[in-house]
């Protein structure tokens, strides 16, 4: 099998963003593999171990990037496919475009795992898109999956408590989630072998992808600092009565 695991680069989650040019943010932060993708490539390495084949590590970024594809490899890719760009942000039906292009002049896919949105836009659109544009189904939100006999069976989270169950005929798109598997932290032998896998750099304008242009990034803006918090003291009388004078006459909250 060839499975395709589309990973982003992303900011630290715990990095401190600093908003520059009213537009962009400081990328002198430290980069990650987006969390959600690592369950992705969890799971592709245990269905590659399971059928054969190999796991191909699919980025679309800057060349800075590379350090987030040899990081995927390191966790269980076996090649990988950076597709450069200059740009900070890509919109959603664009990345899919790109992806998907990639995708199929590497030779196709037998199946696709992405993780369910990234860390930094949170999106959570790439999946769909991505599946459309190669005519495949799709489900995200996956937190078991099984496969047999051509079809994949995964069970998503929707919402209240509440699973599903879908039946899928490959190949498919899958969004992972936190609990589908559990994490590997590579080791250091991992991380020696990840920097001699092969991976392809190309640009993304040599793939001619003609974007829709739905979505403008026209400004950012830094989260406000929260104010300082509040203890209340007294009774539990004296301290709802309080809290709901607070929520009146300072958040404006009630009426």
């Amino acid at each position: 099998m060839r499975v395709y695991v589309c990973v982003k680069h992303v900011p630290d989650t715990a990095a401190n963003i600093k908003v520059v040019g009213g537009s962009g943010f400081d990328e002198s932060v430290k980069f990650i593999v987006n969390p959600y993708d690592e369950y992705a490539i969890g799971e592709a390495s245990k269905l590659v171990k399971a059928e054969g084949g190999e796991v191909v590590i699919v980025t679309l970024g800057k060349a800075s990037a590379m350090t987030t594809v040899r990081a995927a490899l390191a966790i269980g890719g076996d090649r990988g496919i950076l597709i450069k760009t200059d740009k900070q942000f890509v919109e959603s039906d664009e990345t899919a475009l790109i992806l998907a292009k990639a995708i199929e002049e590497d030779g196709g896919a037998d199946m696709i795992f992405a993780g369910k949105q990234a860390a930094d836009s949170e999106g959570m659109q790439t999946c769909y898109r991505l599946a459309a544009n190669l005519g495949m189904p799709v489900a995200t939100e996956v937190i078991g999956f099984s496969y047999a006999d051509g079809k994949a069976i995964v069970e998503r989270e929707i919402g209240g408590g509440e699973r599903e169950v879908i039946e899928m005929t490959a190949p498919c798109v899958v969004g992972a989630t936190k609990g589908l598997n559990e994490v590997k932290y590579p080791k250091l032998p991992d991380i020696m072998k990840a920097k001699k896998k092969p991976v392809n750099e190309m640009d993304a304008g040599s793939l001619k992808v003609d974007a829709l242009g739905l979505v403008e990034l026209v400004s950012l803006e830094q989260v406000p600092e929260r104010s300082n918090a509040k203890m209340l003291e007294g009774s539990v009388t004296e301290a709802v009565d309080t809290l709901v004078k607070l929520l009146r006459d300072e958040a404006k909250v009630l009426d």
